[in-house]
């Protein structure tokens, strides 16, 4: 066991799955000589050559067409892309081609590919470095798409990602790559793709929730000395359908907590399944906070934007006294 961030963890993950397995390749913008735009990447490409972790050009289209060409070929490719927003001029590849790619061929063809790139603000960067893609990339079907919240399951995750036949959008929350440490072992091991985590237990209320807003809602409560029960998706797809409504089922409250913006957003799903398969044992209606439905603002405007502890104390004294 190691102490490490989430940099740290990630790091460590690729080591590992290049020494593993000589078809896993790594690429992407700066991922190579300056290893990486947060140092994901850093000492990599030295420790295995600039075939195996190399430099791309900025063109986020041509690295995700390039990792579908590679996976159909039968290599293992982790592209980065550098920031989310970035993500998007790739989004032709990714849903006309990835996504579609096993039922085009009749699985015939997988793409065992996985695509990194870090998401969520809290950091004040500029314009389309604080985008949160989970829900465009979930909406098509046929995208894995992950998104850890701590050092330990960012590791496992991608491991697991990488050991996949089928293409995983794995989103790296920038906020949470410094800001704890945890003890993550130093071996190879992996937390299952599609499996929520019940990081607290509690009877009063279930509160839904990933990513950025996991340190959020864990300090809220803390500060209500809420009787909740917290759950972390790690997975937005395939949702963990089981987990959820087993808990609203137990505490007849639920309340979604995420930084995409609300409307539309992956809150907006998981309100509706429980209101489909739950809503006897509802004892008050599904509440949700997240972001305006605007574009991210300027980093002078953030902390209005982004869901705080605030915010989702006051969510949990109004849900509990419906």
């Amino acid at each position: 066991m190691a102490l490490m961030n989430m940099v740290a963890a990630l790091n460590n993950a690729l080591d590992l799955l290049l020494k593993e397995n000589d078809k896993v390749v790594v690429f992407g913008e700066d991922v190579g000589k300056d290893g990486g735009v947060f140092r994901v990447t850093d000492g990599l490409m030295q420790k295995y050559g600039e075939k195996r972790v190399f430099d791309t050009p900025l063109a986020e289209s041509m690295i995700a067409g390039t990792a579908i060409g590679m996976a159909a070929g039968g290599l293992r490719p982790i592209a980065e892309m550098q920031f989310a927003g970035f993500m998007f001029l790739s989004f032709g590849q990714m849903i006309n081609h990835a996504a579609r790619y096993r039922g085009r061929t009749r699985s015939t063809i997988t793409l065992p590919m996985v695509v990194r790139t870090p998401v969520s603000g809290g950091v004040r960067t500029l314009e389309h470095h604080s985008e949160n893609p989970e829900i465009y990339f979930s909406h098509m079907g046929g995208l894995i798409v992950v998104e850890p919240s701590n050092p330990y399951d960012a590791k496992g995750l991608l491991i697991r990602a990488s050991h996949m036949d089928d293409p995983v959008v794995f989103l790296e929350p920038t906020k949470l790559y410094r800001l704890f440490k945890q003890e993550v072992p130093e071996n190879m091991y992996e937390v299952p793709i599609g499996k929520a985590a019940t990081i607290q237990e509690g009877d009063d209320l279930t509160i839904i929730t990933w990513g950025t807003m996991v340190p959020v809602v864990k300090n809220a409560v803390a500060n209500k000395k809420a009787n909740a029960e917290i759950i972390d998706l790690r997975t937005i797809n395939p949702l963990d359908e089981k987990t959820i409504l087993s808990s609203v089922k137990k505490t007849g409250k639920a309340l979604i907590v995420h930084e995409a913006s609300l409307t539309f957003g992956p809150g907006a799903e998981i309100a509706a399944r429980i209101a489909e398969k739950a809503i006897f044992e509802l004892d008050a209606p599904v509440m949700r906070v997240a972001s305006p439905s605007l574009p991210y603002p300027y980093p002078g405007y953030e902390s209005f934007y982004i869901p705080n502890e605030k915010k989702v104390e006051e969510a949990i004294e109004k849900i509990m006294s419906d």
